[in-house]
This record gives structure tokens, sequence and C-alpha cells, in this order.
């Protein structure tokens, strides 16, 4: 995703004059009211888009937003998405033949947002975006244009584009890569942490630990990964931080404070620099940041005031630890130190506040879903009788990285044949052959978060008539079980109505009978034969994410929903898997514009 950031000379208020009919073309419109009107486009966007693929080198635009600097009163008009019928030249394909245009309201801001199939952000030119005057905002933006967005359109855009290309070739470089991800706004975090706090008894301090940057061998370390607790409160990614929250403190500065390795010149040379603090601040929206030498001393300072000690832990029901954690060895010293306190245990109410996602954490989510998209469209285009697992697996790992993901969100599983029947197969070392199914359990990472997705598709390129009757058969309990989601449900009434769809299935397939459904023990249903793992996990930073399995579905939890049939008498595996998002009256399919059907799947294989 390319970003054209910057602030005009003049506010383009809400009911302005949309220009006159020969403008018509490259004027946004908006009436007064906030009513949505389409707009229509002439030979202004092919022009710009021209100068966006000389300058951003980007391959395709999706879609393309328009920020309307506009006053406080206006901030709450509704997004409008008009469609206009032109095709950008140049090798731009916009959609199906259409530019959707959005006005996204924000106070004192201007934005202009390409979305590209690359998949990354990047920074072309930033102004400041606060709040200021006219002519400190003229200042800021005449080395990028000489001519200003006004009320009237976009006519400047293709000028400003121009100064923007002379300015990267002055610099040497066609485009500046902003960072990797898109990091979530500090307010998020400060929500979070309000939540999280709004929970605690009275007199009471909580503490949370990063992770450790662990070792390998010799002196090799694995990649660090933070700990997710800390990360959803603070959004700080990186080794030793610590943050305490006392929101009874006497003193106001001292109800959250984040600790943070203290970086250095010799640091910044050989691992690059770390957050001073105003950036972790400003990335965090706290206040008061020390550096971590100086935690034990405010910690004991801190504790002459509370009465009880909130210590973080890991319930998760799948957690298998038998390596220490920082956590649990800063747990374990905090007990000896001040074992007359009461303790009581954060993980509980952060079950809860994590599982439900907000709308920043659902857009990070999504993106983790296009990447997959991505990877999984290239990986139709490249599989044949003959090919290496691995070399599937190497097809998504570099459509992934080259669109801003760090890799995979978990060990991926490439199954062909038997393998697809092993659940956890990783070893992805096999060579595919014609006329076997592959099953990918694959996921991007973005922005720490995980998307989570499965699909199977033939070596040859076509499902047997027995292969596609099986897909076809998953994918109905798989239709059938999202449509079960809903809130109040509880998730385990859920599975078990699950576990109903799927004997309908496998008794159409005749792989099970009628009177082994009859005498079938319910500890253990005869379904479970071909189907013996469960539908759907919370997923969120976590693959399997945090949330409380035994209250029931909220508005705002996000699950995989994956049934699967894996006979292994016929080499054949079959599961799906799509990630949805909960909501008031039903379920947003992350991954519905993902290929799925049987069919689908052949026509993008043939292409």
């Amino acid at each position: 995703m390319a970003h054209l950031i910057w602030q005009t000379s003049q506010p383009s208020r809400v009911g302005d004059s949309p220009g006159s009919g020969r403008d018509r073309g490259h004027t946004l419109k908006l009436n007064g009211d906030g009513r949505r009107q389409a707009i229509d486009f002439d030979g202004s966007a092919a022009r710009l888009g021209r100068w966006v693929w000389k300058v951003l080198r980007v391959d395709a635009i999706e879609r393309f937003e328009i920020a309307v600097h506009v006053d406080q009163i206006y901030r709450d008009v509704e997004q409008f998405l008009p469609a206009a019928p032109i095709r950008i030249q140049d090798g731009f394909n916009i959609g199906k033949n259409t530019v959707d245009l959005g006005f996204k309201i924000e106070f004192h801001k201007v934005a202009i947002v390409i979305e590209s199939e690359a998949g990354y952000s990047t920074v072309v030119a930033v102004a400041s975006c606060d709040a200021r005057s006219y002519t400190t905002q003229k200042e800021q933006v005449a080395g990028f244009s000489s001519e200003w967005i006004g009320p009237n359109g976009l006519g400047s855009l293709v000028c400003v584009i121009r100064h923007v290309a002379k300015i990267l070739r002055w610099a040497g470089l066609w485009y500046l890569r902003f960072m990797r991800y898109q990091s979530l706004p500090a307010d998020l975090y400060t929500r979070n942490r309000a939540n999280f706090m709004a929970q605690m008894k009275p007199r009471s301090i909580a503490v949370f630990f990063s992770n450790d940057i662990y070792p390998t061998s010799a002196d090799g370390t694995l990649p660090f990964k933070q700990a997710s607790d800390i990360l959803w409160l603070t959004g700080v990614d990186q080794e030793e931080t610590v943050l305490v929250l006392f929101p009874d403190a006497h003193n106001a500065n001292d109800r959250e404070i984040l600790f943070t390795l203290e970086t250095n010149e010799e640091l910044a040379i050989w691992e690059g620099a770390k957050l001073d603090k105003p950036q972790a601040t400003a990335a965090t929206g706290i206040a008061n940041s020390l550096w971590t030498t100086a935690f034990e001393s405010t910690f004991h300072r801190l504790m002459a005031e509370a009465d009880v000690l909130y210590l973080n832990d890991n319930p998760h029901t799948r957690a298998r630890n038998i390596v220490e954690t920082r956590t649990a060895r800063e747990n374990a010293a905090l007990r000896a130190n001040y074992p007359n306190y009461e303790f009581e245990r954060s993980a509980p109410i952060l079950y809860g506040l994590r599982a439900i996602k907000s709308q920043e954490e659902v857009d990070q989510m999504q993106r983790a879903c296009d990447i997959t998209k991505a990877g999984f469209e290239r990986v139709l285009q490249f599989v044949k009788p003959g090919v290496m697992e691995y070399e599937i697996e190497a097809e998504f790992m570099h459509e992934f990285l080259r669109r801003g993901s760090r890799g995979f969100a978990y060990t991926p599983i490439i199954g062909s044949g038997f393998n697809a029947c092993v659940l956890h197969y990783i070893e992805n070392s096999a060579e595919c052959k014609a006329g076997d199914v592959i099953l990918m359990d694959v996921g991007a990472e973005y922005g720490n978060y995980a998307a989570d997705m499965t699909r199977c598709v033939p070596v040859s390129g076509k499902f047997t008539d027995r292969q596609r009757t099986v897909y076809n058969g998953v994918l109905n309990v798989m239709r059938g079980a999202m449509n079960l989601l809903k809130p109040g449900v509880s998730l385990h009434d859920y599975h078990v109505q699950v576990g109903e769809l799927m004997t309908k299935e496998l008794l159409d397939l005749g792989l099970i009978s009628a009177d082994e459904v009859a005498n079938q023990n319910p500890a253990w249903p005869a379904y479970k034969k071909y189907f013996m793992h469960g539908t759907s996990h919370f997923i969120g930073l976590d693959v399997h994410d945090v949330g409380h399995w035994h209250e029931p579905i909220q508005a705002g939890h996000v699950f995989t929903v994956e049934p699967g049939i894996y006979i292994r008498e016929e080499n054949l595996g079959i599961r799906l898997e799509n990630d949805i998002l909960i909501t008031e009256d039903g379920y947003v399919d992350l991954m519905g514009h993902i290929p799925l059907e049987a069919d689908e799947i052949e026509t993008m294989m043939a292409g």
C-alpha cells in the first residue's frame, strides 16, 4: 500500500462548491448533508496513474482513498464508495474496471492512500498532519508541491507527484519504504490499558514483562518474539521491556510506567537503535518512560502504597512450557520479595479483553489475510507434478516477505497425498505426485497478528470425482459451521452441532454407517474416525489466541472455521479453513475473497 500524505494551505469543507461542469472528472464532491455521490473520471486519473506507476513502481491499484481536511463539526460524515468506469493505463487494473473512492474524515488532516497489490507501505512524502496555522502548513508542504489541493478537486495531484518524483531522484531513490508493517495507533494501547485497569482491585499494581531472547547454541539465538500481553497493552515490540500499572497511585505520574532497554551509540551500531524515551511515549501513550535499569527501585517504592499485586501467567489449555519464561522467573522473584501481599492473576482479565478485537486489530488481521491470499494465488500458478512440498513453502514465504509480513504466523503444513492425513505434518519434504491432493495449512503474520488458512489443491490441476465429492462435503460443513457462530452461542454446543453436520456428510460419503452412528460412544462419536480435531479456535496476536471457552460467543471475537475429512486408506486429506469476525447479526469472513470453490481453484490453476 503506497501512501501520499500532505496538508493543504486552505481547508476543503463539506459543502464547498464542487466546481463547474468542465471540472467533472477530477472533482471530489460531497453534499452538505453527507449524502453519497458518485464521481466520474477523465484523463486526469490516467495521468495520475502513470505518475504513481513511475514513482512507486506498483503493480496495480485496488482502492484509492482521499481524506478531506474538514472542520470539527463534519467529522461524522459517513464513508462513501462511488464506482467509476475507467481502466487506468500503463498496466493499472483497478478491480473490475472500477475505481473506489472513499472519504475518511479526520480533523485537520489530508491523506491520499493508494492500495496496491504489492501489499506493502510506501511513503512518498509526509508533512505534519497536526492542527497548525495555515502559514505553518504552507511552509511544511512547500517542498512537495507548488500547487494546493483546493475544494475543486484532484487537479494538482499530478503536480504533487511530479514534485515528489524530483525529490526522490535528487535523493537517488525511486521510492522510500516507511516500515515493514503499519504500527497501530497509541490511543489503541491507551484504551487497552484503561480497560484492564478498570477491572483491577483497589490499591493494586499489575506488572508485565517482555519475552527473553532465547538461545540456541554457541552464540546463536532465536528471533525475538514479543510476549503478546505486553504487546497488546503497549505496542512495544522489543526485548527488556516492563510495564507497570498502578491506577490508584498517589502521584499521577506513577499510574502508568514503561521501562525499556536504554539505547546507546554502540547498540545502534551493532543491532540498531532501540526506542528512546520520547519515541516510547509516542508509540504507547505512556507519559512516564524510564530505562529498565530503574525498574527494581521504582517498583519497590510503589509497592509501599499497594496492597495487591497482579502477576501474569499463561494458562492456555494447549501450552506446554518446559523452558522457564521471563514472566515465570520474575513472578517467582516478586513472590519471594513481597510474600505478605495479596496476589491476583492478570490472565483472566486479559483473556476477556484480548478476545474482543478492536477495529484497528481487525484491520491488521485483514491485512494478514490479504497477504495470505496473495501467497495462495501465487502457489496456484506454481503447483504441478514433481514439485517438492518445501518448494511450495518457499513460494508462500517469498510472497509473504515481499508484502511486508515477517513470514509465517506458525509453522506451515504442506502435505501431499498421505501426508495430508497427518494433522501436524511440518516436514514438508515429499514430492507432490500426479493424482494427489496437497493440503496447505498456512497463514501470514502482519504486525504481529496472525492469519490461519487451509486450502487443498489437486497436484494435476483437476480433482478426481471422489476427491471433489469429499472436498464439497468438507465445504458444506464449513459453511454450515460459519452460520452457527453467533453472539450468545456456547462454543461447546457449537462443536456438538458441527459434529452433527459432519456425521451427515460422512454418511453420504459412505465412510460411516447408520449403525455406527446409532451405537456410537457419546464421548467419541462415530464421525471422529475421520474428523478428529476441533472446528474453531480464537485467533489474533497468537494463532491459537486467548479467550474464555466457557463463556458465550461475543461480537468482536475472531475464530477459525476448519473442518476436515482424513481418509488414510485413500491417501486423501481435505481440510478447509477461513478466519471469521463475529458481528452483532452474524459474521464477516476475513478470507471470503480467497479462492475456495473446487471449480475456482481448478480455473486458477489452469490460468
